[in-house]
């Protein structure tokens, strides 16, 4: 059975004790980094040899946000700028997201990489912390919704499957969730903004958790919260994949095996475990498990949804985002 957890790797290529690891524990995924990258020809040998590693078409998995949220960078690969300044500066936004996304995911597909962490649709506010301010769509729920929603259906269209984030909403966490455990104090009535997109766009194959605890709701951080994921799954209508955030992240608390029990336990259908030694790969493979009946359904319907990428004309793209941009 297939593995309830999401992996990292190394180096620019596949280690022999990477590969029998996850021969082993038959992950459900894979996730790369920076660290992951040097050229197209490389990238393309290193996705290939995960996917042989398990023996299936896994999916893999990337942050290609644009700006400072970016894996993949030139000299191989088109620089874009923060998307909240790319909403500002944009004659128009929509197109301009939409020819965003469906270059990122075309240079995705073209590489090996079906599953990209994208789009944010946490809505900022003044308040919102620098990490995450001008990765956000904007400050109006139905305009983030708006964003998010053609920003999806850019990458869908190219065989990539969007990854939304951060569930249930990252807006108003004045800490970075890296470095610290965000408290969100705000009542149920107030949190409808933040949850409205989330809800808008449920329908969506794939999501990953907030690092998050809503005082008003739970003491506990949304990824390890059964009463956040029930709000997820049963109020917002998310019947997705869920995944958790990076696991690693400081803030949760205790070991990485415990948090990636209690985030499966609360009801998140997987771990991402975005890097770490082998030993504590080890240690989140048997605390996740094997995905639930549930999970494996969810895992179906969404990389069902991997299509033929459509054939686009990049370059004419490129220069028409130039030109809503300003030239």
């Amino acid at each position: 059975m297939t593995g309830a957890a999401i992996f990292g790797c190394d180096g620019t290529a596949l280690a022999a004790e990477e590969a029998a690891f996850f021969r082993d524990a038959d992950p459900l995924g894979f996730i790369l980094f920076a660290r992951n990258v040097e050229s197209p020809d490389q990238l393309l040998r290193l996705t290939s040899a995960l996917r042989e590693a398990v023996g299936r078409d896994a999916p893999v998995l990337v942050d290609q946000e644009g700006g400072r949220v970016q894996r993949l960078r030139p000299p191989h690969w088109r620089e874009h700028m923060p998307a909240l300044d790319l909403v500002m500066q944009a004659s128009d936004p929509l197109r301009a997201m939409e020819i965003r996304f469906t270059l990122i995911a075309s240079e995705l597909r073209a590489v090996g990489i079906d599953t990209n962490c994208a789009p944010v649709a946490d809505v900022a506010s003044a308040l919102t912390h620098p990490f995450l301010r001008n990765r956000c769509y904007g400050d109006d729920a139905d305009a983030v919704t708006r964003l998010a929603d053609i920003a999806a259906r850019a990458q869908l269209a190219q065989g990539v499957l969007p990854v939304i984030k951060h569930m249930p909403g990252h807006g108003r966490a004045t800490a970075d969730s890296h470095r610290d455990l965000p408290t969100v104090i705000a009542t149920r009535a107030e949190l409808e903004q933040d949850f409205a997109p989330f809800r808008a766009l449920a329908h969506l194959p794939m999501a990953m958790t907030a690092h998050i605890v809503f005082s008003a709701l739970d003491d506990r951080p949304a990824t390890c919260s059964p009463v956040m994921i029930d709000l997820i799954r049963n109020d917002i209508g998310f019947d997705g994949l869920l995944m958790t955030d990076d696991i690693e992240m400081e803030a949760l608390q205790g070991s990485v095996h415990d948090r990636s029990r209690a985030a499966i336990a609360a009801g998140c259908d997987v771990v991402l475990h975005c890097n770490g030694s082998m030993s504590v790969r080890r240690d989140v493979a048997a605390a996740a498990g094997q995905l639930t009946p549930a999970a494996t359904r969810r895992a179906k319907v969404a990389l069902d949804q991997r299509v033929d990428p459509q054939t686009v004309d990049a370059k004419a793209l490129a220069a028409e985002l130039s030109d809503l941009l300003g030239g």
